[in-house]
């Protein structure tokens, strides 16, 4: 029996009305416009209403995912929603999206935590669930209300994050060479604290002591998360390229996690590849975690950077420390 491939046939992506600029957050924190863009590159973000949940965004976007797709609710069989901020810790964000987008109580709905990377770990897991011949047509949606886990007095963290949802439909194709063409995921566990929210599972359970210590907060290591994620970003894209026996020059876009601009640009000069090689939102979404790379995608497919027959590589990093890449031919 030939293996059928997995293709991407619609995506969707959603942000929060609320834009927060840098000179706003600098009214409550000791920063600046000028410290965060050379720092990062962003210059805003979006954050969620108070009313607006992460299954809200995730479904928003899968919404327009399947209208892109000209699919219909009523023919997905399978939902996977990459994320580390749901809704609450049971159940799963995706059984409250599963209800909110009219899916069929025969949907497998699952979620997925694998923080930065966790999107590229949704797509391969959904894709190796199709090719098994027991789902048709999977959601694969990344999502993340980030707001709920910083802690906006650190000014270390809080500039770099934002809330936001992307999604794609992916079905099955006759046609070889096309659609996910392969992917490299791993992790680095000997180094998970790096970057954690320590407070709030079962380690840890919360307290009132948990919570005025603010150990449901994100903590980062900045600089050592920096140089691991470029060095790490790097190695994926290149494992897959390898892998595929590809050289760079030949992917026609890559779309990077959106965590901070002088990591794409280093990934950019490690590659060896232009920036106008990559796709680049970061300045107007900051770090949405395992939203980052369905936004871009849906943005850059709707923006016309993305045609048939090209190949386009995706590559992420994130805590745990996980990291990933994926190659796709449209």
């Amino acid at each position: 029996m030939t293996l059928r491939s997995t293709v991407i046939l619609g995506t969707g992506s959603y942000a929060p009305e609320r834009v927060v600029t840098n000179e706003e957050l600098s009214r409550t924190v000791e920063t600046s416009d000028e410290w965060i863009r050379t720092r990062s590159g962003i210059r805003e973000r979006r954050i969620a209403g108070p009313n607006e949940n992460t299954s809200d965004m995730g479904a928003a976007a899968a919404r327009r995912a399947l209208d892109a797709a000209g699919v219909s609710p009523s023919e997905i069989d399978l939902l996977v929603v990459a994320t580390f901020t749901p809704d609450m810790p049971m159940p799963a964000a995706a059984c409250l999206m599963q209800r909110k987008l009219g899916l069929p109580s025969a949907t497998a709905c699952f979620d997925l935590n694998a923080a930065c990377s966790g999107f590229i770990y949704a797509l391969d897991t959904a894709c190796a669930m199709l090719t098994s011949g027991r789902y048709h047509k999977a959601l694969v949606v990344g999502v993340e209300r980030l707001s709920s886990v910083v802690d906006w007095n650190d000014r270390t963290t809080c500039v770099l994050f934002g809330d936001g949802a992307g999604a794609i439909v992916v079905g099955l194709s006759e046609q070889p060479g096309v659609g996910l063409l392969g992917t490299k995921l791993g992790a680095m566990g000997e180094s998970a604290d790096l970057l954690c929210i320590p407070g709030g599972g079962s380690a840890a359970p919360a307290t009132p002591d948990s919570i005025t210590a603010g150990g449901h907060f994100m903590k980062m290591k900045g600089k050592e998360v920096f140089k691991l994620a470029v060095r790490v970003m790097d190695e994926a894209a290149r494992d897959i390229l390898e892998q595929h026996h590809l050289r760079a020059d030949q992917i026609s876009l890559v779309i990077p996690h959106q965590a901070n601009l002088r990591i794409i640009e280093a990934i950019s000069q490690y590659l060896e590849l232009p920036m106008d090689r990559f796709f680049v939102n970061v300045d107007r979404y900051g770090n949405t975690s395992a939203a980052s790379i369905p936004i871009a995608l849906d943005e850059a497919r709707r923006s016309g950077r993305i045609q048939a027959g090209d190949l386009t590589l995706l590559v992420a990093f994130g805590a745990g420390l996980t990291y990933g890449s994926a190659l796709i031919r449209w």
